[in-house]
């Protein structure tokens, strides 16, 4: 390119990872302002907490925006607004891998700018947890945790996940990680996508669609969502298919609250239709202090922090820096959001 690329990281990154922005190519241009950016309030923390900034910090905040080209991360302050106020922005690099509700809700997918997921980054902790949560149930976890806390020594008999039957529902890059994950444990999973798409995994035993659930869920043991949240997958597991559930079944839910229908959900964990449910996403979040979610024993609550590993920055930062490279050279951008599939 013939001149600089304004190149706006609009979340907060640790320095090192800043530089390897910035060494991509001369052409590089880097604008970070992390005294402008929310707090992080934990490692790889992408939110944070909101800062006031004061006029003269504002302005300077404005500055960066205008003179964005591409971004990492979207404008903390009003993301509906980058068009105006980022108006030579032609391509953000988002942080999260479901990014279909946010862009829609925002307008931004009716915008020309080019958006890239990051999705793939968080595969392997997400299975890692669908993995936990199953087994939490499985091995007994509750019972083990009540008997320890009443210094009861008591043998009893336990339960095992090979062999069950796992139904993952979702087959982008966190469905096959939890795909391979399940199967590598002696599983027999079936792979359930969209209808129409075509999918080549390893280690399902079989591949089936959304359209086939009411069919497959009687014979599921564990299910496990991780599908983005898109007009189609929106109270995907209904009332209906609830119920179908087979007697005693394990809920995972790694997509979004929307997938289900939570007072549903509720009164067969309540009345042990299901014999557990391990949660990192819910319909409203942060969960409301009031919900019975909270209290039940056969619930496993995760505060939407399933995805969020130490090494999350890092990871992210390398896709940025493939796709920084993509985009110089004219290239292929790597996870590209498709705006008629809302992901």
């Amino acid at each position: 390119m013939s001149h600089r690329l304004g190149t706006l990281i609009a979340t907060y990154l640790e320095p090192d990872l800043v530089e390897q922005i910035a060494a991509v190519d001369p052409a590089v241009d880097v604008i970070y302002e992390p005294d402008l950016l929310p707090r992080p309030r934990y490692a790889c923390d992408h939110t944070g907490t909101p800062r006031d900034l004061t006029a003269a910090e504002q302005s300077r905040w404005d500055r960066a925006l205008a003179a964005a080209d591409v971004a990492f991360d979207f404008d903390w302050q009003a993301p509906a607004q980058l068009p105006q106020r980022a108006p030579n922005l032609r391509w953000v690099q988002a942080t999260s891998a479901g990014i279909g509700a946010f862009v829609q809700r925002t307008g931004l997918d009716r915008t020309d700018i080019t958006f890239t997921t990051a999705a793939g980054i968080h595969a392997v902790p997400l299975a890692e947890f669908a993995v936990t949560g199953a087994l939490h149930f499985i091995k007994g976890l509750p019972h083990l945790r009540a008997q320890q806390s009443a210094h009861r020594w008591q043998r009893y008999t336990t339960a095992r996940l090979a062999g069950r039957t796992v139904t993952v529902v979702g087959l982008g890059g966190i469905g096959r990680q939890v795909v391979a994950s399940f199967a590598a444990l002696g599983t027999h999973v079936t792979a359930v996508g969209r209808p129409g798409g075509s999918y080549d995994l390893d280690g399902a035993a079989a591949v089936r669609t959304t359209a086939d659930l009411a069919e497959l869920l009687p014979h599921t043991d564990v299910l496990v969502l991780c599908t983005p949240l898109t007009p189609l997958t929106e109270g995907l597991l209904d009332a209906a298919l609830i119920a179908r559930l087979k007697p005693g079944a394990i809920l995972v839910n790694i997509g979004r609250g929307q997938l289900v229908d939570e007072p549903a959900l509720i009164e067969a964990l309540r009345g042990g239709a299901l014999a557990g449910a391990a949660l990192d996403v819910f319909a409203t979040e942060p969960l409301p202090a009031d919900s019975p979610l909270w209290d039940l024993d056969n619930v496993l609550v995760s505060p939407h922090s399933a995805s969020t590993v130490d090494t999350e920055n890092a990871a992210i930062t390398d896709l940025f820096r493939d796709n920084l490279r993509r985009f110089l050279d004219g290239g292929s951008l790597r996870n590209l959001y498709r705006r008629e599939l809302g992901y």
